[in-house]
């Protein structure tokens, strides 16, 4: 087995992109961030790696920084192979995000090389939809716009702060009207005129939407706001064409994993998030 480390996105998709979309929901999160960079080129470069065996590519491993590597399409053999490429090519990674078993062999790997240990940060289970069974709520929805942007990103912010407080302090309004540029679906419920609730869905990649993040501040809690975003931008996306529509759920909230097998969405598999520390 051998690594190669491409110096571009154009050499990467060359390998390895037909390989990613004939998976598309196990590799969501790869396909997605690919395309963000291409519309909108980051300010670092990509970490992007295959791997092969007589040739043939067998797996690959993705990194878009200042996030984690993303493993949901390395080979749990490769994960040694893999951590001795990124020791050399980009060893300032923060952590590790994939399907639980190639995570946990990339960390693993990982600590047995550099003597670093690690924590998981984040146990999430990967959703895909069903038959859509949108609730009961009050009220409405729009689609955001320009006008949205700060709100969106105010949003943002306080849903990485919540959910997942080892996030990169990215700039979370530019962020915002960036994936606005990109097309991306971001539904606000409103009541009586104000919005209450915010979930985004990206637009379909290899015919699968994403939806996320789903937020709801805590205010407007318990009304039902979230999960009626969350089904209308799942509708949005199935009308853009969505074969495959998931989202992501924390494993420690047992609300929303029930709120979202009530509107329609089914279990595929655990993953798990780990970050390095000294």
């Amino acid at each position: 087995m051998d690594a190669v480390v491409h110096p571009d996105l154009a050499s990467f998709d060359a390998a390895a992109h037909e390989r990613l979309t004939a998976d598309p929901v196990r590799n969501t999160v790869a396909l997605t961030s690919l395309h963000r960079i291409r519309q909108l080129p980051a300010e670092l470069p990509p970490t992007l790696i295959t791997f092969h065996d007589n040739g043939k590519v067998i797996g690959s491993l993705v990194r878009t920084p200042p996030w984690p590597f993303q493993t949901a399409d390395l080979p749990v053999a490769a994960a040694e192979l893999a951590v001795r490429v990124i020791t050399e090519i980009d060893p300032d990674g923060p952590g590790v995000t994939g399907p639980k078993e190639r995570s946990e062999a990339f960390a693993t790997a990982f600590a047995d090389a550099t003597g670093k240990t690690y924590r998981e940060s984040l146990a999430t289970r990967l959703y895909r939809l069903g038959t859509l069974a949108p609730p009961t709520v009050p009220d409405s929805w729009r689609l955001a716009t320009e006008a949205d942007v700060d709100l969106l990103g105010a949003w943002r912010r306080e849903f990485l702060i919540e959910a997942v407080p080892e996030a990169p302090n990215e700039g979370t309004t530019e962020a915002m009207r960036g994936s606005l540029k990109l097309g991306t679906g971001h539904v606000l419920w409103e009541s009586d005129g104000t919005p209450v609730a915010w979930a985004s869905g990206s637009l379909p990649e290899a015919g699968m939407t994403r939806v996320g993040p789903v937020y709801t501040p805590p205010g407007h809690r318990r009304h039902g706001y979230g999960a009626a975003a969350t089904a209308a931008v799942t509708r949005w996306a199935l009308d853009q064409g969505a074969a495959d529509v998931l989202l992501f759920t924390d494993l420690t909230n047992p609300v929303s994993n029930s709120i979202y097998q009530r509107i329609g969405y089914r279990p595929v598999e655990d993953w798990a998030e780990y970050w390095w520390q000294d």
